[in-house]
Parts: C-alpha cells; structure tokens; sequence
C-alpha cells in the first residue's frame, strides 16, 4: 500500500543534472576540501555511491560544477554586455569592489575559480585552466564589441586585454586574502585598469 510519501523515481539524466545543481552552491560555500560527498547526495536525496556512480571521484563531480559555472559565467557575461549601454560601463561595474567581493566571498562562484586555481589534482587542476580559458573568451567577445563601438582601445588585441580583466580579478582576490587595503586604493586601481582599456 503506496502511503503517498515515496518519491517519484527520477530518470538517469534528472539525477545526475539534480546532484550537480546541489554541488555548485556546496563547493561555493565550503570550498572543495570541506565539501562533503554525503552531504550532498543526502540534500539530494540519493546515497553516496549514487553521486559516484554519476561522476566518478570527488575531483570529477568538481570538474563538472567547474564546467557548468563556466558556462553560467559566459553567458552571464553575454547578457550583461546587452544590458550595458557601453562595454566601459559594464567594466566599471563588474570590476567594481562590493562585485568582486560579492563574487569571491563564500556561496559565491567566483570561489569555485578560486578552489580550481587552488587545487593540486591534475584534473581539476586542467579544468581550471579550461575553465579561466573560456572566461577570457567570452570577456574577449565584450572587449571586441567595445572597440568596435569606441569605448575600448583598439591598438590591442581583445584576447590580451581579456587576459588583463581576468588578472586583476585575481589580483583583487589575492589583495583580500592576503592584505587590508582601503577602499580608495581599490577604487584607484580600478580607474587605472579603466584608463589602460579606454581609447587614448
């Protein structure tokens, strides 16, 4: 006699899409050491071993949420630069301390790049680079718009200063990890990045 309270089964590919939602905000907030596996296939509803049946190793299932916040972040990147009314604007904003901060304080995913960066396992280690490698990208597609609209420097090519972007979010990362510095100084730093993308 059914008592109304099973779960309805959920079909190979609902499973394994259900245990990588509930991974993502888990290795966002407790980073990839103190992540539990049973923990999550507990909030998911399955055992452990279902979780690895699903990915494999821990290494693996963080590579998949690795690889879906990168797609996450690509398109989020392409739906700002729609909504932005220039490319300088939208840097200003997305570089912008209380966003770096929101991005890289814990349950944010920009922790999971950091986890990545930060990981000795080859794999993991492969889909951070792969993972960095497609976010200069899709911030290369912005830079590109940008100096086709006259809000970006042109004399250098989009993909360096994509790399560029990308290198003072780590840097301003690094900063918060590792010194205190003031507000005012990071609102420096930023006009001076802004300075170097903008047309002479």
């Amino acid at each position: 006699m059914s008592t109304g309270t099973s779960r309805r089964r959920l079909s190979a590919a609902a499973r394994r899409e259900s245990i990588l939602a509930t991974a993502i905000p888990e290795f966002a907030a407790a980073g990839y050491e103190r992540t539990r596996v049973s923990d999550i296939a507990a909030k998911v509803g399955v055992t452990e071993p279902v979780v690895f049946q699903n990915f494999g190793t821990k290494a693996d299932l963080f590579v998949a949420v690795l690889e879906r916040v990168a797609d996450e972040v690509t398109k989020y990147l392409a739906l700002l630069g729609e909504q932005s009314p220039t490319v300088a604007e939208l840097l200003s904003r997305l570089l912008a301390q209380e966003h770096q901060d929101r991005l890289h304080s814990s349950g944010g995913l920009g922790m999971i790049f950091v986890e990545a960066a930060n990981n000795p396992e080859p794999p993991v280690r492969k889909a951070g680079h792969r993972a960095h490698t497609r976010t200069v990208r899709a911030m290369a597609e912005l830079l590109r718009r940008g100096q086709a609209e006259g809000s970006i420097r042109e004399d250098i090519d989009a993909v360096t200063l994509g790399w560029l972007v990308l290198s003072q979010i780590h840097a301003r990362q690094f900063r918060r990890e590792r010194t205190s510095t003031s507000p005012a100084l990071e609102q420096a730093m930023l006009k001076a990045l802004l300075a170097v993308l903008r047309p002479s």
